[in-house]
């Protein structure tokens, strides 16, 4: 077989071009936004208390954690390698315990998930929400209280939804019509009165990325409210006596920094509130407003306070409850990368680095988007640091890269780091707490890091470095 290449000799010529290919140039890979990249940091080696964790600060130029320094977590546990802050997580549970004490609090577990985060959750009083009958078994492992849990998820299969019967969770959110028939069928089966919520999907733009905005008409959760789906929904428990109706609940999105979008939900839900003791003569005692707070990621990120954030929907509840003529209902909310988020960090070892003149130096990773798919998937923001050491050099316009054979295998997209930078330094990426390690996959069969836990200077593993031999398994 001969092939001829376009621009050999003959005829063809250098110039042609193909319908569907093109000479890139030099520039054509180049996908940067339209804003220009962050202006450099005034210091390259400082750790905004706003976005490390609380722990977070530099002893003889490392970056510590929980009082342990990231050269020496590495020396044992290796990279790349999940950190989390045990004191960080625990006292932003406290926060949202106190500032909600006369509501319920359930962690998001699909943030990030495993039996010791489990176990912090409920020693510090919390509830937890599971999407699945995996999270619902990592819960029970540790003897979180049933009724401590609420079970979600838009198709929960008849095992998962039997399994939460039979366990007695505290709540199950439904979310379509066949799955309110498949309880009242598992409640007759196994006597049970399930508690029941109604997903309500309440038509408010949260202002966050399509694919976490999760309150629009045109998406698969829940009971649309302007359709009357959501109203035909309560009906439908309403009419199984097996089924106890408690309350509705909605979630707007993610990376939520304000109240507003909160308020919009409260008063559209109240309208069914209303419609339903009209219709029933039934006062729902329960209003789950979700969660989706956000945190900051890169400086200039605002996150909202706790309290203030609170207070602001305790009054949005009650004014609303007040003007529709009901009782205040019982408010619950479900924090997740709000307290998960700040608590973890990531820490790489640099390998390869990459000059383009006229544009950026490329920092290549020992990980990527197997241990972080967010920049890739959502366009998520991060902030790294160099973290073996502290460097006054000049700072150089950077892209930290994973090893993946994608080109958007982006740890980083734009940020700045010392000019000085070398192979085998150690880089910390903020704020990966949360969705990093419940996102993780296999992609080029890298194993999964290991999540260590740090506290006064100590650390312990909590989830194992995966092995080659974990990734073989099950194959024949």
């Amino acid at each position: 077989m001969v092939i001829r290449l376009i621009g050999a000799a003959g005829s063809d010529s250098l110039d042609r071009v193909s319908r569907f290919a093109h000479p890139a140039g030099d520039r054509h890979a180049e996908v940067l936004p339209e804003e220009r990249p962050p202006h450099a940091p005034a210091d390259l080696n400082g750790l905004d208390p706003h976005i490390w964790p609380r722990t977070a600060g530099r002893d003889g130029g490392a970056v510590t954690i929980g009082g342990a320094d990231v050269r020496d977590l590495v020396a044992e546990h290796g990279t790349p390698l999940y950190v989390v802050d045990e004191e960080d997580f625990r006292s932003r549970c406290r926060d949202y315990r106190e500032a909600y004490a006369d509501g319920d609090v359930h962690y998001a577990g699909k943030a990030f998930l495993c039996r010791e985060t489990a176990r912090w959750v409920m020693q510090e009083g919390l509830g937890l929400d599971v999407c699945s009958g995996g999270e619902l078994a990592v819960a029970l492992s540790v003897g979180f209280p049933p009724e401590r849990i609420t079970m979600h998820g838009n198709n929960k299969s008849l095992a998962e939804l039997e399994r939460a019967v039979e366990a007695g969770v505290g709540h199950i959110v439904a979310d379509s019509f066949e799955e309110i028939a498949r309880l009242g069928f598992l409640a007759d089966r196994h006597g049970r009165r399930p508690r029941v919520m109604i997903r309500v999907t309440v038509g408010v733009e949260a202002h966050t990325h399509e694919f976490i905005a999760t309150a629009h008409d045109d998406q698969k959760f829940g009971f649309s409210l302007g359709s009357g789906a959501a109203a035909e929904a309560a009906r439908r428990v309403l009419a199984l006596p097996q089924l106890e109706l408690v309350g509705l609940h909605s979630h707007i999105g993610s990376q939520i920094t304000d109240t507003a979008g909160f308020e919009v939900a409260a008063r559209r839900l109240a309208t069914l509130l209303v419609q339903i003791k009209e219709e029933h003569g039934v006062v729902l005692p329960e209003l789950d407003l979700g969660g989706g707070y956000g945190i900051p990621y890169v400086e200039g990120d605002t996150a909202p306070d706790v309290k203030v954030i609170a207070d602001g929907l305790r009054e949005i509840v009650a004014r609303v409850a007040e003007s529709a003529g009901l009782p205040v209902p019982r408010l619950t909310v479900e924090p997740g990368r709000s307290i998960a988020g700040r608590a973890g960090v990531t820490l790489y070892e640099v390998g390869t680095i990459k000059d383009v003149e006229g544009l950026r130096t490329y920092v290549s990773v020992d990980g990527g988007m197997s241990d972080n798919i967010r920049t890739a998937l959502y366009g998520a923001e991060y902030t790294a640091r160099l973290a073996s050491r502290e460097s006054d050099a000049e700072p150089m316009l950077s892209r930290l890269v994973g090893k993946h054979c994608e080109s958007g295998d982006m740890v980083v997209r734009d940020l700045w780091l010392p000019a000085d930078l070398a192979t085998g330094d150690l880089v910390a990426v903020a704020g990966t707490g949360a969705y990093c390690r419940s996102l993780a996959n296999n992609y080029n069969y890298l194993p999964k890091p290991a999540v260590v836990a740090v506290r006064d200077g100590e650390s312990r593993v909590i989830v194992r470095r995966e092995t080659e031999e974990d990734l073989l398994r099950g194959q024949l």
